[in-house]
Order: structure tokens, then C-alpha cells, then sequence
């Protein structure tokens, strides 16, 4: 029997689809075959390179010779942080052969990241053509965030501390006329962590640094929200990079305040990575939610702990507290009874929003600030109809990806009491009555939606605070 003979004509354009469909799917098992922070490094816009380890303060050299090849390098540190790293970096980079101006040291024992300090740093750096190499923790990496920035270069930055997660984040917060405010500049080109070094940091630091990562899951139900009730979908790939490893991370509390290297490493991994996502979305909507408009709120206010400054993580843990016995609110309420029209008939008309944002913070530096932030988000009543109709449609949906993304109140607290960070608001010195007045406050400092602004909107706020303030509440007053 003759065998048939089949002739297979294919156009330059079939061709063309093949190719780029094998191209993609080899791409796609390559990049399954990377570790979560090889994936983030790829998706991040400033951040060239992240070493994390054991022993690899010895890399400083190499890796800033790759960076930022014939270079000359300058140390930015205080005068604790230089002492526990930055004259190790000085004598690494020496060996590798790099020239290096003598180190910058800011030896003011109250140093925090204020703008008169910017000022300083960027003078001395455009003296020079030198790569600012940040030795520290937050305040020594948001100082020199912006001021390389502004002298118009990268820097470097060696961790010295799982204490945050802005090492690796765009922008820097600095307190500049009376208010904490996020400048736009670039995140550091590379990154060093010595784990040897990080977990042997004081302990507050690192129990800062991981209620700061536990943030990442109040955050995310906010993000989850604002998607479902169509107000900012969710980035994809900036969820996939907090939010995939995130409860790995947090998995180990009372290794990360016993300094123990692994827990120690998944936590700076964690927190640089929420960096990444930032640096991505160009935003902290991946990593920042109403948890954390508490602490800016009390910023603004210069709250201070019998005289002393409370650390964004210690404030950022309270705010997380607060959030998350607040959802337990929201999840308790049964929002296909919502009636949309009576929440739509006494929303306020702009002008008397403005008026009470005006009054809020009347006498304070920050004046105008729920004005500018309520007007950014300011919804008419056809919109907000839209939007509460899509939650009472789908509340079913929506409550069951909260309680999915959320843990239990008191969960979160045993954790956060494991770790040494705060649990109580009294620990920072808050009462609870400016607790209770700070959800309310802070929904008008922030032009990002959040939980508080949902109890806004359905008019739950006073029913949900007097749940949690009333008698038998979790803070009774």
C-alpha cells in the first residue's frame, strides 16, 4: 500500500505566532525556576541587584564594583550604625580597590529623617562625584535616598537592620515643615543584607520591622476592597510580590526576636520585597493601608512616648491591631441588607465635607490636609451608588477573600506579643479615646481607599467604633 504524502504550507505570520508562543512558554519556565526575589529584582525599575546572607558584608566590594564600576565611594552612616558596619564596608571596599572619600557621619544623637538633614547630605554630595553607600536603617536610607537624588546619582545600601521595609521602596519619607511627606526619588541601584550582622540588631528594631511586614495583610484586604468595589483593581504582579510568601515570612516570630538566622532572613526578605512591589507600582498601595495612616497621622501630630519618638513600626503595629479588630466589624455585617439608597440619600454635599475636614484640624500644621485628601476622593452619589450596589451584589464574594487574606484579631496580637512589638496603645502612649478618634481622623489624611473609608461610605463607622470602644469592646472606655 502507498504510502500517503502530506505537504504542510505555513504563512510567514503562523510562523511568527509559533515561534513567540514556544518563546513565551520557555520564558515562563524560566521564570518559574527563579527564587521569589530573582522574580522581583526582575519586575523592579531602580533596583539593579539584592544580596542576602550570611557572612557577605565581604561582597560590599564586588558588588559595587559591578554597579557602579570606577566609581568613588563614600560611607553615609551615624555614629552607631558605622560602628556596627560601616568602617567594616570602608575597609571591604578599600581592599576591592575602590576609592573613597572619608565617611559621612551624622553624630547628632537625636538623627532622624528630617529635611535640615537632606539639606546637609546633598550639599556635601554635590561637592563631589562620589556614590553615596547608606549604612544603616531607616532613617540613614531615606536621608540618602533623597539626597542622592537631588545630586543627581544612585547610591548603594548596606542594611544593618529588619527594621522596615523602605530600604528597597521608591520614595522617602521625610518630616519636612512640620509633616511626615513621601518625596519621589528612586530606590537604592543595590542592596546588601548581612544576616550576621541584621539579627544581631536590638530587638525593638526587629519587632518594628516585622509588624511593619504583618502590615502587608491588613493592607492587602484594604487593596482587595478598593478592587472589588471597582474603585483600584489589584496589580497582579505587585500582589504576587508581597503577598505570595508573605505568610511564610511571618511564620516565626519568636525566632525573628531571638535573632535567629532563618527567621531572621525570610523577615529582611519579606520587607525587601514589599520594596520591590513598590518600586513596580510607583505607589505603597502594595504595601500600605489604613494601618499605616494611623502612624502618619500620628507623625503629623508629633506624637511623642513620655518625650521620646515612637518607631513607625511600633505605631504601625497598634494601626494593624485596630484595622484588623475593625474588619472583624466588617465581616460580622451583613451587607445584602445594605439599603443604598439611604446611605446615598445623607451623603454630604463636597462643600460640607470640606467644612469638616476644615475643622478636624483646625489649629494643627497640617490644616488643609483633609481638605486636599477628601477632595482627591471625593465620590458623587451616582457614583457611590455604583459602588455599594457592587459590594451588597457581591458580598458573599467579597467576604470570603477577606476572610481568606485577614487573621484573627487575636492571632495577630499573640504574634505581635511573641515578636516584643507593641499590643496595647497605652504602650506607645495612646489613650483610647485618641485611638478611637484616630479612625475617624485618619480617613480624611489619605486620598487612598481603605476600610475606613467603606464605614464611611455605608455609614457603619459609629456602630463598628462602638463595638470595639463601647462596653465588652476590645478597648472599652
Amino acid at each position: 500500500m502507498e504510502s500517503a504524502k502530506i505537504t504542510l504550507t505555513l504563512d510567514a505570520s503562523v510562523i511568527e505566532a509559533l515561534y513567540k508562543a514556544i518563546k513565551d512558554s520557555y520564558m515562563k519556565q524560566q521564570h518559574h525556576g527563579l527564587s521569589r526575589v530573582e522574580k522581583a529584582l526582575q519586575a523592579a525599575s531602580d533596583t539593579k541587584a539584592l544580596l542576602i546572607g550570611s557572612g557577605i558584608i565581604a561582597e560590599a566590594g564586588r558588588l559595587f564594583g559591578e554597579q557602579f564600576p570606577g566609581q568613588t565611594a563614600v560611607v553615609v552612616a551615624d555614629a552607631t550604625t558605622f560602628e556596627v558596619a560601616g568602617r567594616q564596608v570602608q575597609q571591604v571596599l578599600q581592599a576591592a580597590g575602590i576609592a573613597q572619600l572619608p565617611p559621612f557621619v551624622f553624630t547628632d544623637p537625636g538623627l532622624y529623617a528630617r529635611y535640615d538633614y537632606i539639606d546637609r547630605l546633598t550639599d556635601f554630595l554635590k561637592g563631589n562625584n562620589a556614590i553615596p553607600v547608606a549604612v544603616g536603617s531607616g532613617t540613614i536610607n531615606d536621608l540618602t535616598k533623597l539626597s542622592a537624588h537631588l545630586a543627581g546619582r544612585r547610591y548603594m545600601t548596606v542594611a544593618t537592620a529588619a527594621s522596615m521595609d523602605g530600604y528597597t521602596a521608591f520614595g522617602a519619607s521625610i518630616t519636612k515643615d512640620g509633616a511626615k511627606q513621601t518625596f519621589s526619588c528612586p530606590a537604592p541601584q543595590a542592596v546588601l543584607a548581612d544576616i550576621d550582622i541584621i539579627r544581631h540588631a536590638p530587638a525593638q528594631m526587629t519587632a518594628a520591622g516585622y509588624a511593619d511586614l504583618f502590615a502587608k495583610v491588613t493592607a492587602g484586604a484594604d487593596w482587595i476592597l478598593a478592587d472589588w468595589m471597582g474603585i483600584e483593581p489589584i496589580d497582579n504582579q505587585a500582589w504576587s510580590i508581597v503577598q505570595d510568601g508573605l505568610k511564610d515570612a511571618l511564620s516565626d516570630p519568636e525566632g525573628a526576636r531571638c535573632g535567629h538566622s532563618g527567621a531572621i532572613e525570610q523577615l529582611i526578605e519579606g520587607l525587601m520585597l514589599g520594596g520591590f512591589a513598590m518600586q513596580w507600582a510607583k505607589s505603597s498601595r502594595p504595601a500600605s493601608g489604613a494601618e499605616h495612616q494611623f502612624s502618619h497621622l500620628w507623625n503629623m501630630e508629633h506624637h511623642l512616648n513620655h518625650g521620646q519618638t515612637v518607631s513607625h513600626g511600633f505605631q504601625v503595629s497598634i494601626g494593624m491591631l485596630a484595622v484588623t479588630a475593625f474588619y472583624e466589624q466588617v465581616l460580622n455585617t451583613s451587607f445584602e441588607d445594605l439599603d443604598v439608597e439611604a446611605c446615598c440619600d445623607r451623603w454630604p454635599a463636597a462643600e460640607d465635607i470640606e467644612v469638616r475636614a476644615r475643622e478636624m484640624f483646625k489649629g494643627t500644621d497640617f490644616p488643609n490636609i483633609g481638605v486636599v485628601e477628601t477632595r482627591a476622593k471625593a465620590v458623587t452619589r451616582q457614583q457611590l451608588a455604583a459602588q455599594l450596589q457592587q459590594l451588597k451584589d457581591y458580598w458573599p464574594q467579597i467576604r470570603q477573600r477577606l476572610t481568606d487574606q485577614l487573621l484573627p484579631y487575636k492571632e495577630v496580637k499573640h504574634r505581635l506579643q511573641l515578636v516584643g512589638a507593641p499590643t496595647e496603645p497605652e504602650e506607645i502612649g495612646i489613650t483610647r479615646q485618641r485611638l478611637r478618634d484616630s479612625f475617624v481622623r485618619a480617613q480624611y489624611i489619605r486620598r487612598r481607599f481603605t476600610v475606613l473609608d467603606l464605614a464611611v461610605r455605608t455609614g457603619y463607622m459609629n456602630r463598628w467604633l462602638d463595638a470595639l470602644f463601647g462596653k465588652g469592646g476590645i478597648w472599652e472606655i
